[in-house]
């Protein structure tokens, strides 16, 4: 890990690499649980969101100016509505969290400890921004899901020994196309939080 440079960058900073972000995050996502059949514009929309948010955050990992992997942040108010409604609709306080958009790492540069310091960096800059809780959504897939690969392992570990427990009942869904899927379905998402809404 000693040449990959950790640099965090907020709001509209972060344009100069959003065209390599949107490619990096279709490449990722091709591959399961997401199976993602990838949209450069629909990308570039989504990533737009956050660089216009002034407290969103973008940790990029780069190795020689190149972006090998990033993870995003921003407030929850700022975020997509299907992102912000659940809350809303349970009467929970969206003012009150930080959400974690996704976090894409290159294959060659996993177990190195990189997605530790992207989760550190998100909730240090959350702290300092005065929000009590951190939330992600993870995607939910049928675990018969004949797509599922031989040995693959989630990360529910992982983000369970950050302190990030599935919030019974708080989901959400996104449409978007498989590969190998004519049609956009609507996908089920599993909201994760840290320090828990109360």
């Amino acid at each position: 890990m000693s040449s990959v440079e950790i640099r965090p960058v907020s709001g509209i900073a972060v344009e100069p690499w959003l065209d390599e972000l949107a490619g990096l995050r279709i490449r990722i996502f091709r591959d399961y649980p997401y199976l993602y059949d990838g949209d450069e514009s629909y990308e570039r929309r989504y990533l737009d969101r956050y660089a216009r948010s002034d407290r969103s955050l973008f940790v990029l990992a780069l190795e020689y100016n190149q972006v090998v992997g990033v993870a995003s942040a921003l407030p929850l108010e700022d975020a997509d509505q299907e992102l912000l409604a659940p809350f809303q609709q349970r009467g929970l306080a969206p003012e009150r969290v930080y959400y974690f958009g996704e976090s894409v790492l290159l294959p060659e540069y996993r177990g190195q400890g990189i997605g530790h310091r992207f989760f550190d960096l998100r909730e240090l800059y959350a702290s300092d921004f005065g929000f009590s809780t951190t939330a992600f959504c993870s995607v939910v897939r049928p675990v018969d899901d004949p797509r599922r690969p031989d040995g693959y392992t989630g990360l529910e570990p992982f983000w369970r020994s950050r302190g990030y427990r599935p919030a019974a009942g708080l989901t959400t869904g996104f449409f978007w196309r498989d590969r190998g899927e004519q049609e956009e379905t609507r996908k089920a998402m599993q909201f994760w939080l840290r320090d828990a809404v109360e």
